[in-house]
């Protein structure tokens, strides 16, 4: 207990930073959800539709973005941060490579509404807000780069000060873009007025960043002010794409397998997909915790190894997992027995309210599991396993998550009991995707008694 305790003391300064700058970014997400539900059921509708299709596009390209993380902490343990620096300026290249091909697929999101089957006048909803939200993608993935870096380097807060920054510039816009200002001859956008919103605050936070790295003295070490954006160089770049591929597309099956959720319970109709919306900005929120803890142990574990000290590495990684798994168990338990309060914050409509209910039945569970998981794989990622972890979500989020959702909620094989029909098939069968995936992602870090050696990155 005291190991652990010690090794909590190492990781809360990493750690919380991240959890108040990851919940601001998350209120962007809820204070939309809150403003739209209380604006109408249909574009409460495009809202959970938008919002699956815009994070699973970003979340799939920020996943190849952060593999500069491990690389960077690493670098950073073994004492180099000039060549730290020089992979910052190759993880922009990735960003904005990455920006064209996402914002194009939100300017033309066919492949999602399809899916979706949306009626037209939700549909023409959807667009609109996808179109606002290509807008904000490039300044998404550039701030992905700038964090990966910060939390890298240990340096989170400066992360967190900018998100918190975004927050307060997005809170009024979307009040005021959503409900409209009449005084003023602004009119009610809805959903549409979400999109414009981000949009506005992504941009003023990279800005933000751009201006941090070029005056703050701190950065100095890292030689990254002062001249331009170094040239594209290929072994940096294929460094950062062999760890960031498997590592994106691991992090989009864990996404996606969650967000398309929205997109076939969409098929249900207004009410179903704004519980269902509801119920997914909730276990979102919670899931800021583990995902702090990962990003903090991760960070540990990946300059640990830069220093040559596996052991420490290998005994850090299992002490954030514990971590991660007491903290979930005691706020998921307690989420479960207030989620009919917690909903009421939401909205007033009572079908919408029923909806959100029956889906947060599994709350506990699912939030345990994802914890889990989520520890696990950041701790392997931080050894430069990203195979094995995407591997692992294919099968346990995309095949029994959202292949076995979808057959039970149609009831495509005829025998799906009434009380897993609808969403509440998609939610059963998604945590038991998610503890498939923390069995999984445990044995596997748990298989890893004697750690092998792990170079960092070359120099760019």
């Amino acid at each position: 207990m005291r190991a652990l305790l010690a090794s909590a003391r190492r990781i809360a300064p990493l750690a919380w930073p991240v959890f108040i700058g990851q919940l601001s970014v998350l209120a962007f997400s809820t204070v939309d959800t809150v403003l739209v539900a209380r604006h109408g059921a249909a574009d409460l509708a495009a809202l959970a539709v938008g919002a699956a299709a815009y994070v699973t596009t970003f979340i799939g390209f920020m996943g190849v973005v952060l593999a500069l993380g491990p690389i960077v902490g690493q670098l950073h343990g073994a004492g180099r941060d000039a060549d730290a620096g020089r992979q910052l300026h190759q993880a922009v290249w990735i960003a904005l490579a990455l920006s064209v091909a996402g914002s194009l697929l939100l300017v033309f999101p066919t492949p999602f509404l399809v899916l979706a089957e949306l009626a037209p006048p939700v549909e023409a909803k959807a667009r609109a807000y996808l179109l606002a939200l290509a807008f904000s993608l490039p300044a998404s993935l550039l701030f992905a780069a700038y964090r990966g870096f910060n939390v890298a380097v240990s340096r989170p807060k400066a992360v967190m000060a900018l998100q918190l920054g975004g927050l307060a510039l997005k809170l009024p816009l979307s009040a005021a873009l959503v409900s409209g200002l009449p005084g003023l001859g602004l009119p009610s956008l809805g959903v549409l007025g979400c999109g414009i919103a981000t949009g506005i605050a992504m941009w003023a936070q990279a800005l933000g960043a751009w201006i941090v790295l070029r005056r703050d003295p701190h950065y100095a070490r890292f030689a990254i002010a002062g001249r331009g954006l170094d040239a594209p160089e290929r072994r940096s770049l294929a460094a950062q794409l062999r760890l960031g591929l498997p590592m994106g597309a691991a992090i989009l099956v864990e996404v996606s397998g969650f967000t398309f959720m929205a997109v076939f319970i969409a098929r249900f109709g207004a009410v179903p997909v704004g519980g269902h919306q509801i119920a997914a900005n909730l276990v979102s929120m919670l899931f800021m915790v583990p995902l702090a803890l990962a990003n903090g142990t991760a960070t540990l574990v990946a300059q640990r190894i830069g220093a040559g000290d596996l052991r420490d590495a290998h005994r850090i990684g299992w002490h954030g997992l514990a971590i991660g798994a007491l903290l979930a168990a005691l706020i998921g338990g307690a989420l479960y027995f207030a989620r009919a309060a917690v909903v009421g914050l939401y909205t007033r409509d009572a079908a919408i309210t029923a909806a959100a209910l029956q889906l947060l039945a599994w709350v506990a569970l699912f939030h345990l599991a994802d914890a889990v998981q989520t520890v696990a794989a950041f701790v392997l990622r931080a050894w430069q396993l990203a195979i094995v972890p995407l591997l692992v979500n294919a099968g346990a989020l995309w095949g029994v998550g959202l292949f076995g959702g979808y057959l039970l909620a149609f009831d495509r094989l005829g025998v799906t009991p009434g009380a897993l029909r609808g969403p509440r098939g998609f939610w059963f069968a998604a945590t038991l995707g998610l503890v498939l995936a923390a069995l999984a992602q445990a044995t596997i870090l748990a298989r890893r008694r004697r750690p092998a050696s792990v170079n960092p990155a070359p120099a760019g």
